[in-house]
């Protein structure tokens, strides 16, 4: 299982909200790149790094703290936040990103989508399904749709995807725990996919907990910043 940090951005700035929601933020690093080295020099190898700028506003924003990033670190990033045109999914690239999280585009042009997984490669770009009851949130989790999780997953399994990213937006940034139950759920629906869970991890055990479902990886954000976990307890688990 790949351990996977995040730094979520907004102005710049390494923070983390509570469940997508944009008025409960708090700043915990004024400097990303910062925390990103200090991860590298913990020996993890991957950053899940999130534009919350870009997310609102449906462009890519926060490009510097990408740059910076990629010129002093070695740490394979996905990028997600706001990516709408194949002109941010080629610059992202071309500066080192690894691979792109597509979301609210890939719920509203998914022929689009399509064509980007068969121009760049399955292995380039990861579907964030992120849902609240079970249903595809999008635009920084600042809508809602009524499409279903599993009929999203299912239509973009059968366009190529292999990468799924998964938040379940009712825990992430609550510290309470991982929704393990949806994430083996997904896996014996879908089985193959290279699951990616992400949201309410708070512990060393939701850790071991979600190694033995057989998710390919796991995001963690707040229990890293809230000292919940450590950088060495991480490493070890990577």
């Amino acid at each position: 299982m790949r351990i996977i940090p995040a730094i979520d951005i907004i102005d710049g700035k390494c923070v983390r909200l509570s469940q997508g929601d944009y008025d409960q933020k708090k700043i915990y690093h004024e400097n990303p790149a910062e925390v990103a080295r200090s991860f590298a020099d913990a020996g993890l190898r991957y950053l899940h790094l999130v534009d919350l700028d870009g997310a609102k506003a449906g462009k890519v924003i926060n490009w510097q703290v990408v740059e910076d990033i990629t010129r002093h670190t070695a740490i394979q990033i996905d990028f997600g936040g706001g990516i709408k045109t194949r002109q941010e999914i080629e610059r992202l690239f071309t500066l080192g990103v690894k691979q792109v999280n597509l979301g609210s585009i890939a719920v509203k042009q998914p022929e689009l989508v399509q064509e980007w997984i068969a121009d760049f490669g399955p292995e380039k770009i990861i579907l964030s399904a992120d849902a609240k009851n079970e249903k595809v949130a999008i635009a920084g989790w600042q809508e809602d749709s009524s499409i279903s999780l599993s009929d999203f997953i299912a239509g973009y399994i059968s366009r190529g995807i292999q990468y799924i990213t998964c938040t379940d937006i009712s825990t992430d940034g609550m510290l309470a725990g991982p929704n393990t139950d949806l994430y083996i759920k997904l896996l014996r629906q879908f089985p193959g996919i290279r699951l990616i869970a992400s949201g309410g991890v708070s512990s060393y055990e939701d850790l071991e907990t979600l190694k033995k479902t057989g998710v390919d990886g796991v995001i963690v954000g707040k229990a890293i910043y809230e000292g919940r976990v450590t950088l060495a307890e991480l490493n070890n688990l990577s």
